[in-house]
């Protein structure tokens, strides 16, 4: 390998490192902005918590969004699931109006609806987040639709559809990747396989072999990778993303019907908890890459810590 290739795949791991260990510091610091506010965190009555009702952390699974959104445009769109404060980040958005929008202020990311959505529904227009949802399988035909108004249009963007394991026994599911198929939209599906839907094995409760196996039925690739190998991601989305560029848009303006969207299936392996650890660093950059992530999470949580002093933001104010 050249000097400068070298350089350049170095350059784009601590990019992607990064990206993950800013994820995992949003997340820790909105974990603790969350104490005696969150009833999965010990809700109690009277507390003068920062962030209060629902909060899913996407803890443990960076390298996905990270790896993925490595390849996108600011102008390509992404819809996410109820775990889309890591989606939220890797496309680009600040952490400082996001965590505005968990703490309900209407200096959130949510627009002119800043603070309403929370961490359930963040979104963020200007980067293309089209939002994060609530329901199983939900963003799977809002990714289609975005899809089939860019191809009515003549974009040249994509749209990337997060989804988790337990959305493939949804309805949406097959609606949604069955209308992208048909008329064969700029949809980058990926698929967030930990093996559990909220607290149940998903196996116990799909018949066949998952994901990949329904995306081949429907004539659509499929490839799996491992979800906590960011380098595997990246490179599996970079080889997707420029299908779905080169066969969608050549459907849209030379063959008109009959060609294929791509899809991933990354397994992210969340849990069990006690099998998540640190973001993996690539073998070579451990120490300033270390380093680096401790300053931002210091960062972020001097932030966080600094106004529970202050009670600058507390969540009953509107302004």
């Amino acid at each position: 390998m050249s000097a400068a290739a070298s350089s350049s795949k170095t350059e784009r791991l601590l990019s992607l490192y990064r990206t993950m260990a800013r994820i995992r510091a949003f997340e820790s610091a909105a974990e603790e902005a969350s104490k005696g506010g969150v009833a999965a965190f010990g809700a109690t009555l009277g507390t003068q918590a920062l962030v209060r009702g629902p909060l899913h952390l996407s803890t443990g699974q960076e390298a996905v969004p990270a790896g993925v959104c490595a390849n996108l445009e600011r102008t390509d769109l992404i819809t996410s699931t109820h775990r889309g404060h890591g989606h939220t980040i890797a496309k680009g958005a600040g952490v400082s109006p996001m965590m505005c929008e968990l703490f309900g202020r209407a200096s959130g990311c949510n627009g002119g609806k800043g603070g309403k959505g929370g961490s359930m529904h963040i979104a963020d227009f200007a980067i293309g987040m089209l939002g994060a949802n609530g329901v199983v399988a939900a963003g799977i035909p809002i990714a289609a639709g975005a899809a089939q108004a860019i191809k009515i249009r003549g974009g040249r963007e994509i749209v990337a559809c997060f989804l988790g394991d337990g959305a493939v026994n949804r309805g949406p599911f097959l609606e949604g990747v069955n209308w992208a198929r048909i008329y064969a939209l700029p949809v980058l599906l990926v698929c967030e396989d930990n093996r559990y839907s909220a607290t149940t094995a998903t196996a116990a409760m799909t018949g066949g072999e998952g994901a990949a196996a329904r995306a081949h039925a429907i004539g659509i690739p499929a490839r799996v990778v491992d979800g906590n190998d960011v380098e595997s991601v990246d490179e599996a989305a970079a080889a997707l993303v420029a299908e779905v560029l080169v066969v969608a848009h050549e459907a849209v303006q030379v063959a008109g019907f009959g060609a294929e969207v791509a899809a991933t299936v990354a397994e992210a392996l969340r849990i069990p908890v006690k099998r998540v650890g640190a973001p993996r660093i690539p073998v070579g950059y451990s120490k300033p890459l270390e380093d680096e992530a401790r300053v931002t999470a210091d960062k972020i949580l001097a932030a966080v810590f600094a106004v529970r002093e202050t009670r600058r933001w507390r969540p009953t104010t509107t302004g």
